[in-house]
């Protein structure tokens, strides 16, 4: 029995183990072929010789990537927007999670169903843009987050935090010893949710990073554009040297070269949040292990 046993428990692992390795190779090839792309030699890429390390080493797409200047500054206004757009958010987020949860707070309800009302009916791009000219954000760098500043749908994930994943007993406990309610706010729901609020950070935060719309509409200053919008002058720059040169020698550069600098871009858009996820990460596991405790 036990031997049957053992051998059931050992081809589940078997199983189990291969599975998850088909999904981590789905997941982290594209990845890997982007990066040793970036790197190796356009022909040999062209050709169908980059598997799995790099052929032909070369830096010639970043640096061609590195040689505007304009790169430098659009990376520092990516981060001011992400950082300043994403503090706001989560403020403007707990505040309004936290008075939705409140059950003695009696225009909860209605406030709540205008809250979702928004999140199916809005009014039209043409309006938006009226708007926010009229409020005076255009070509100014509020615009990268004002309107942004808060998302209804992670105003409702943590009310829903706040109203089942908290004991009620810790803040009847709290309240019995004087606590009003932004001592419970700052002493008891904030330290509790700290995996939801992990999450909603991260969600705010790549959505600033990859706003690329906004700056689109709004924005014409050089000296604020986000680095997404250099990006894709530098992508738009090298497709349209490679299609309006009458050289033929440069044409073939610019494609030889294109492939890699759309590589390079691919990585330096996304080395941000790939650094910040890690440090997100043991929130997530230690949400994981306070559920199981609790369970």
């Amino acid at each position: 029995m036990r031997n049957r046993k053992f051998n059931s428990d050992t081809v589940f692992n078997i199983v189990h183990k291969l599975f998850m390795g088909l999904i981590l190779i789905l997941f982290a090839w594209p990845i890997w072929f982007i990066i040793i792309s970036s790197v190796s030699d356009p022909y040999a890429i062209t050709n169908g010789e980059v598997w799995l390390i790099p052929k032909g080493f070369q830096l010639e797409g970043f640096r061609k990537i590195f040689e505007n200047k304009e790169l430098f500054v659009a990376y520092r206004n990516s981060i001011v927007y992400t950082v300043g757009g994403t503090a706001i958010n989560i403020v403007l987020t707990v505040c309004a999670a936290f008075t939705l949860s409140r059950m003695d707070f009696w225009p909860r309800k209605f406030l709540t169903v205008m809250y979702i009302f928004t999140m199916y009916f809005g009014g039209g791009m043409i309006p938006y843009y009226l708007q926010i000219r009229d409020l005076g954000l255009m070509n100014s760098p509020w615009v990268m987050v004002i309107p942004n500043a808060i998302n209804i749908f992670n105003v409702l994930i943590l009310r829903s935090c706040f109203m089942y994943g908290i004991p009620k007993e810790l803040e009847e406990a709290a309240s019995l010893d004087g606590a009003g309610a932004p001592q419970l706010l700052m002493k008891i729901y904030l330290p509790l949710s700290k995996a939801t609020l992990a999450v909603l950070v991260l969600y705010y935060a790549v959505g600033h990073w990859n706003d690329y719309v906004s700056a689109l509409l709004f924005l014409t200053d050089r000296e604020i554009l986000p680095l997404q919008s250099i990006l894709r002058e530098i992508l738009v720059m090298s497709d349209y040297m490679s299609r309006g040169s009458m050289n033929a020698a440069a044409v073939a550069e610019m494609m030889r070269t294109g492939g890699i600098i759309k590589y390079g871009v691919i990585i330096i858009s996304t080395i941000p949040v790939m650094i910040m996820y890690p440090f997100v990460q043991k929130y997530f596991v230690k949400g994981v292990m306070v559920g199981a405790v609790k369970g």
